[in-house]
């Protein structure tokens, strides 16, 4: 939809415009990335592939087989919530994962994982305040009711792919749960919480320990 590319897809959308600025916070925050080994909890072949900078050793873990040619990435099918690494990391780096792993007791099961696993990290996840939720660009949905969320996610056209029936839309809606702030800190006590923001509103958290 028009609507939908003009707001995140487009090469001059706003969500691209905000990808950016991370990336550039990223890049001033671990300037030796190109030198370091990282894991990347619920990451993409495609994603570090357009990345701006790639690390000198990429360990990829998703529950989606990620295949590719690439000699310095290595992709682990696992859950990340309970991944215990066979090495030592330089960085851990989860993005817009957490919001996705089922209940707190996963979210603090994910946190431990990435507290352990390296020395530094970086968390990444959409802010529960944000007066729009990011996966379906719908105003208030976190909001809302199961049931309801369910609609939207079936039958929302800005949706970036719309579920095919209503269960398959409440299992996705049931599966994202936004994070706020007092949470978000709990599960990285040893890190900066830092905001990002639209208009001078936050719509992002991102957890670093550099």
């Amino acid at each position: 939809m028009n609507v939908r590319r003009l707001l995140v897809d487009d090469s001059r959308s706003l969500g691209q415009i905000m990808r950016a600025r991370r990336w550039q916070r990223f890049l001033d925050t671990f300037p030796a990335i190109a030198v370091m080994s990282v894991l990347d909890l619920g990451g993409t072949v495609e994603f570090w592939m357009r990345s701006p900078v790639r690390p000198a050793q990429l360990t990829l873990v998703n529950l989606t087989d990620e295949t590719t040619d690439a000699d310095w990435i290595d992709s682990k099918t696992h859950d990340a919530c309970s991944y215990q690494p066979d090495r030592n990391y330089d960085l851990v780096v989860s993005n817009s994962l957490i919001e996705h792993v089922g209940g707190y007791r996963s979210r603090r099961d994910l946190a431990t994982v990435i507290r352990s696993a390296a020395p530094r990290y970086w968390v990444q996840t959409p802010y529960r305040y944000f007066p729009v939720e990011p996966h379906w660009l719908f105003p208030g949905m976190q909001f809302l009711p199961a049931p309801a969320r369910a609609v939207v996610a079936h039958k929302w056209p800005l949706a970036h792919t719309r579920a095919s029936g209503y269960q398959e839309a409440l299992e996705s809606a049931l599966w994202t749960e936004l994070v706020g702030k007092a949470e978000f800190s709990t599960l990285f006590p040893d890190s900066k919480i830092l905001f990002e923001r639209v208009a001078g509103i936050p719509k992002s958290l991102i957890a670093i320990r550099p």
